[in-house]
């Protein structure tokens, strides 16, 4: 029976990572550039042993250990250990994502588009499609531990040895395999991709936060959370090999588990119930823009909360800042560069621009569902009823704009409800407010080039998720990998006043509310003029 369940596995795992090689690729090397440009630049960031040891007297800090992990290795704070301890966990996240959506897509995505169906109307077996899914992302995992490994071990660095690389690739390689396993159990217990979506990314949420709380305070909470359990192996420390090798085991209990549920279930439908809706559409949800909202009311809700949860996990690094850094001579002088700024006043310009770009996500997230509307052939549905192609791309704008706004208000909110009580400097919510709100230009240039990509190229809307990221990476970490100023100001983000550190300047805000306004016009005037998918 087994070989009958999965005949023709290996040829659907073929299919799978053709069809899926370019965006696998692209994962892989972006990944690998980022590692060794950061190992790379931690050579060379601090010069002398005073100044590491500086560094990680920062790291003793629960609510800095709170934000990128429990520090190992403090008193030798080598470059390999810094770059486990700052940028390992950061890492993993983004795995755990590539991989949810990576198994989302080759699951429930692949089922309601019906590509599933015809896929099974071959001679192959019933489990077929899940094994050549699980092989796909083994393959990948794997093949990202390998390079990233083989590339730190070839940078020649002293404290970066060949087994603590093959260690630091192993712990992303574990991180993705155990999330790809979580979301494919989800795959098999939600109705449709959106609830396995957000299943998923609420466990990799709950993950982050248990390990937060753990790394903050009781150091054994963080071994409940997969995310915490990796770190475990205090990679260029200690080298423990143990936490990833109990982390596969536990994927591959997830993994039999969702097997053996995807044998049993029909296609179409999961194991959690749903509610049955209403017979009758309302006025509002017969609307282009009612329609439009409540096919994202779930995941919007999410982002909402997960915003929120954002805010308060930042606003409560902000107590006591100025008299911990104070307490260091060396520290004073590498991070209070301006004497009349507070490092406060510093860390909570940079948690702004933070917060900001993650808000971005579910701004983006929320325009580009028109795009996969119209790719599932739904939009020719509506448009075949007395709506404009205006009136339907609009829908989605003013969500999109919408969005931004609440987005930011409700990070600021969670900011201020556990920031306010600890600030060391004399700071209102309206100045918070102010400081957070002035990034919506930027949103707002990250719309205009979506709906532009709609309406010109919906084929190549992926590049406005790349442009994130590389907002993302030139303006948080530019600084650090020392990037040229004109790379930076590439990214709207950089043109924004940092408040409360820098005084209001209102000219870059409306050089760049018009140029969103400028993208935004011209993609509704193509989308008029191209067909539409269907």
């Amino acid at each position: 029976m087994v070989n009958r369940t999965s005949y023709q596995t290996v040829f659907l795992f073929r299919f799978f990572l053709k069809r899926e090689r370019v965006k696998l690729l692209i994962w892989i090397l972006s990944f690998l550039i980022m590692t060794l440009s950061v190992a790379i630049a931690f050579t060379g960031l601090y010069q002398n042993e005073q100044e590491r040891a500086a560094m990680a007297e920062t790291m003793k800090n629960p609510a800095m250990a709170a934000l990128v992990g429990q520090g190992y290795g403090l008193d030798n704070y080598t470059d390999g250990a810094m770059l486990a301890h700052q940028m390992l966990l950061m890492t993993a996240v983004v795995v755990a994502i590539m991989n949810i959506i990576l198994v989302v897509n080759l699951t429930r995505g692949d089922e309601e588009e019906g590509m599933l169906e015809m896929i099974r109307a071959l001679p192959i077996g019933r489990l077929a499609p899940t094994h050549a899914v699980v092989l796909v992302v083994g393959c990948t995992n794997i093949a990202l531990a390998g390079v990233i490994a083989a590339g730190l071990s070839l940078l020649n660095i002293a404290s970066i040895d060949v087994l603590g690389s093959l260690l630091y690739g192993s712990v992303l390689g574990a991180t993705g395999l155990f999330f790809a396993s979580v979301t494919l159990l989800f795959a098999q217990l939600a109705n449709n991709t959106r609830a396995s979506l957000m299943l998923s990314f609420i466990v990799l949420g709950i993950a982050y936060f248990v390990r937060a709380i753990g790394d903050a305070g009781n150091n054994t909470i963080s071994w409940f959370s997969p995310l915490g359990l990796v770190l475990g192996a205090e990679v260029f420390v200690n080298n423990y090999w143990w936490p990833i090798l109990f982390t596969l085991f536990l994927s591959g209990c997830l993994y039999a588990v969702a097997l053996y549920l995807n044998f049993t279930r029909d296609m179409g439908v999961g194991f959690l119930p749903s509610r049955i809706g209403k017979q009758h559409a309302s006025r509002w949800l017969q609307s282009p823009l009612g329609l439009a909202l409540r096919l994202q009311r779930l995941p919007l809700i999410c982002w909402v909360i997960g915003m929120f949860v954002i805010g308060a996990s930042y606003g409560s690094v902000l107590g006591d800042l100025d008299t911990f850094f104070q307490q260091n001579e060396v520290l004073k002088q590498m991070l209070a560069s301006d004497q009349d700024v507070s490092i406060t006043e510093q860390f909570l310009s940079m948690l702004m621009v933070i917060m900001a770009i993650i808000a971005t996500v579910p701004v983006v997230m929320t325009l580009m569902k028109v795009k996969s509307e119209e790719k599932k052939q739904r939009i020719e549905h509506l448009l075949a009823r007395a709506v404009s192609r205006t009136k339907l791309l609009g829908s989605y704008v003013v969500i999109a704009f919408g969005t931004s706004v609440v987005m930011l208000l409700v990070a600021v909110s969670g900011l201020a409800s556990t920031g306010l009580a600890v600030l060391a400097i004399d700071t209102t919510f309206a100045t918070l407010v102010q400081a957070m709100l002035v990034y919506l230009p930027a949103l707002w240039v990250m719309v205009g080039l979506s709906v532009l990509l709609v309406g010109v190229a919906p084929k190549v809307t992926a590049l406005s998720w790349f442009y994130i990221l590389f907002t993302f990476v030139v303006v948080y970490l530019g600084q650090l990998l020392d990037f040229p100023t004109w790379m930076a100001s590439l990214s709207p983000f950089a043109h924004i006043p940092e408040l409360p550190m820098e005084m209001l300047r209102y000219k870059p805000l409306i050089v760049l509310t018009m140029l969103a306004v400028g993208l935004t016009f011209i993609g509704f005037l193509t989308i008029n003029k191209r067909d539409v998918n269907g």
